[in-house]
């Protein structure tokens, strides 16, 4: 393949899957629309920082084990369903605080607990796993060396671009939402609607099928 023509088939995949939506990128959206633009960028470092986690494991190997045991992926897929239902019932349960500026919320929820919570957003889904294992051998060329290292910069190039892509979404989101949330009653509603997200998503990845069966 000439190099020209790979790098825009590659180049032009990452796009396209970055851009449709997916659980990652509703969840992050989700938290654009809840605590602002701060927490929005936080949380789209905090899945792209999972999906590297994915990455190497996809490099080593590992996520063949997701892609061949049952019981493996049973075990990741219904600790991160548990998870995102957790997090979709504080929202549900929440009395609009959630949305309230970035300045009322600083000491009660951070980026730093936002990147945590996107980390293992990801970490935990392993349609992730899965997903990196299908894409980047495609993209191997012999030629070009190690497999392993391969996989890794191709799947750091993928990362970087939904990083891009994310931020661009998250301060759409952060700009369209400002109204939103200085309204205590649309607070209340878009705590409702973010709980009811995530709890799709949950129940979405619990549903997900083993690749082994």
């Amino acid at each position: 393949m000439e190099s020209s023509s790979y790098w825009i088939l590659f180049l032009s995949a990452a796009v396209a899957i970055n851009i449709a939506p997916g659980p990652d990128l509703l969840y992050i959206i989700s938290k654009t629309i809840a605590q602002g633009r701060k927490i929005g960028f936080a949380s789209s470092l905090g899945v792209s920082s999972g999906a590297l986690v994915h990455v190497f494991a996809a490099a080593l190997g590992l996520s063949a084990i997701l892609a061949t045991s049952a019981i493996a992926f049973s075990i990741v897929k219904y600790f991160g369903a548990a998870y995102l239902v957790y997090l979709g019932i504080k929202s549900l349960m929440s009395k609009g605080t959630t949305f309230d500026s970035a300045d009322e919320k600083e000491e009660e929820f951070t980026p730093w607990q936002a990147f945590r919570q996107g980390v293992l957003v990801d970490v935990l889904n392993p349609k992730v796993a899965i997903f990196f294992m299908a894409f980047l051998p495609q993209f191997i060329r012999p030629e070009m060396g190690s497999t392993s290292a391969q996989l890794i910069g191709l799947g750091i190039l993928v990362i970087l671009i939904a990083i891009v892509i994310e931020f661009a979404i998250v301060l759409t989101a952060a700009q369209t939402t400002n109204f939103f949330r200085s309204n205590r009653k649309f607070s209340i509603w878009l705590d409702r609607v973010l709980g009811t997200v995530l709890i799709g998503l949950a129940v979405r990845l619990a549903l997900t099928e083993s690749p082994s069966n």
